[in-house]
């Protein structure tokens, strides 16, 4: 079919008005955070329903035409760009919080609820979803169980895998799925549902899902400390949760605190600086927790691990100590940072960052280096500045380098190549550095039973 018999027929399939076709609208709705790949689609089509999302899956499979899945695009494995001249499905009509049970805790949501909307949802009734991370006011539920995203409460909550009763999908051949329906117990075969979260929308596409809440937590305290050495930080990480529960456990190192502050808005937690800070939140639901805290962090002191330390007083403080972290992320993107986003057992971690610093540095002595991330579930966020005299293709062309050395460390150490934003494009060709070919064998053929005909979100993950 031409471009315009596509567009044509996308018109008769969703609500008038709702297929966009403006360069304009082709790039922003093409494209997820990665910088990589130019978006090329050649429409943008917002289904409103299930059966909408059926219908262009069965026009695609009759016609050979390629469709993509959009969510709030804030992926950074290109999983989400539409580079060949595909259709891109954008749920951001499907977008309603359909039903709730406060007996079961559980809200049934269209795939195009954000997070941050789910979240508030739920405190309206009194109620919690834990699963959280910078981009909560953009990013879609579909996206996030698509990548099965984790965030900043992965120590304490889980993954969004986790947080997941029930689905509801359309597959790659045009069918409809209900897997599960909020059941909390099921043996009855293969849980399906798991197949689709984490599938970066290659087996289909989740059209809506049923998520878990829990209670709200209490008195969320934040904690602050300057690390004398990286090793330190699995010294603490041990040492508080010997008594404490911690809700988070964060990293980030002095050269990412130095941007978070020169980009203004946020202060410096206290004067004394160290090479690396730790940010712990926990629930201080008694007189007694926040005591054992302060004797924690006494010892921490004593043993030489923190050379300072702050706690937060109030909730206002709490939020402001949390913008140390999520900051950093703003604060570096003029920058034009090649990121990598990668994980190890958190025994690990330390012999794992040091290595992957002592080979970059090595090799490219005048690129900056930034560390942070969830450093309590083994997941690292390396991201390497452009210097300001090489040309942005220069960089990423010796990034290429870096990606082959830092992989072979991930390999080493057992990791994955991709702790939270998936495969997409950017990491496919480095998929085999954390599956085996087995794996990835047994991949491809899940992939040809749901989507016999490729045409859902295809050259991700492989090709």
């Amino acid at each position: 079919m031409t471009a315009e018999q596509i567009i044509a027929t996308l018109k008769t399939l969703v609500d008038d008005g709702k297929v966009l076709t403006d360069a304009t609208d082709l790039d922003t709705y093409g494209k997820d955070w990665t910088k990589i790949y130019p978006p090329r689609p050649v429409a943008i089509v917002f289904p409103k329903s299930t059966a909408q999302v059926q219908a262009l899956v069965k026009f695609a499979n009759e016609h050979q035409v390629a469709l993509v899945p959009s969510g709030g695009r804030t992926g950074l494995s290109a999983g989400a760009v539409a580079a060949n001249g595909e259709v891109v499905v954008a749920f951001d009509y499907m977008n309603q919080i359909l039903e709730f049970s406060a007996s079961d805790r559980s809200v049934t949501c269209q795939a195009g609820v954000v997070t941050e909307q789910l979240q508030k949802f739920a405190e309206e009734k009194d109620l919690y979803y834990p699963v959280d991370f910078a981009s909560a006011g953009s990013s879609q539920l579909g996206g996030n169980l698509s990548t099965n995203a984790g965030g900043i409460k992965v120590i304490r909550y889980g993954m969004s895998r986790d947080w997941v009763a029930g689905l509801k999908v359309v597959t790659g051949k045009g069918d409809i799925l209900e897997l599960n329906r909020g059941l909390a117990k099921n043996n009855t075969g293969y849980d399906l549902r798991h197949l689709f979260i984490g599938a970066e929308g290659t087996l289909g596409f989740i059209t809506e899902a049923t998520m878990k809440l829990c209670r709200k937590p209490d008195d969320l305290t934040v904690l602050v400390l300057g690390l004398n050495d990286l090793t330190n930080t699995m010294d603490v990480l041990q040492t508080f949760q010997k008594q404490i529960d911690l809700t988070a456990y964060e990293f980030f190192s002095h050269q990412a605190m130095q941007h978070v502050l020169a980009h203004g808005q946020v202060q410096a937690p206290f004067d004394t600086e160290a090479p690396y800070y730790a940010l712990l939140e926990f629930e201080a639901v008694s007189e007694q927790v926040m005591e054992d805290a302060m004797g924690l962090f006494e010892q921490c002191m004593e043993s030489g691990w923190v050379l300072d330390g702050v706690i937060s007083q109030s909730e206002t403080q709490a939020r402001n100590l949390w913008q140390l972290r999520e900051r950093i992320s703003e604060s570096i993107a003029p920058r034009t940072p090649y990121k990598n986003d990668l994980s190890v057992v958190v025994s690990k971690v330390p012999g794992f960052l040091q290595e992957i610093d002592a080979v970059v540095t090595e090799h490219y002595p005048d690129f900056e280096i930034i560390w942070f991330g969830h450093i309590g579930d083994g997941n690292l966020h390396l991201n390497i500045l452009k210097p300001d005299d090489l040309a942005k293709e220069d960089f990423f062309e010796k990034c290429k380098q870096v990606n082959t050395w830092v992989f072979d460390i991930v390999k080493r150490y057992q990791g994955s190549v991709s702790a939270e934003h998936g495969v997409g494009m950017t990491k496919k060709d480095y998929l085999h550095y954390t599956r085996s070919e087995q794996e990835i064998a047994y991949m491809r053929a899940i992939k040809q039973v749901f989507d016999p005909n490729g045409v859902i979100n295809p050259g991700k993950i492989f090709d």
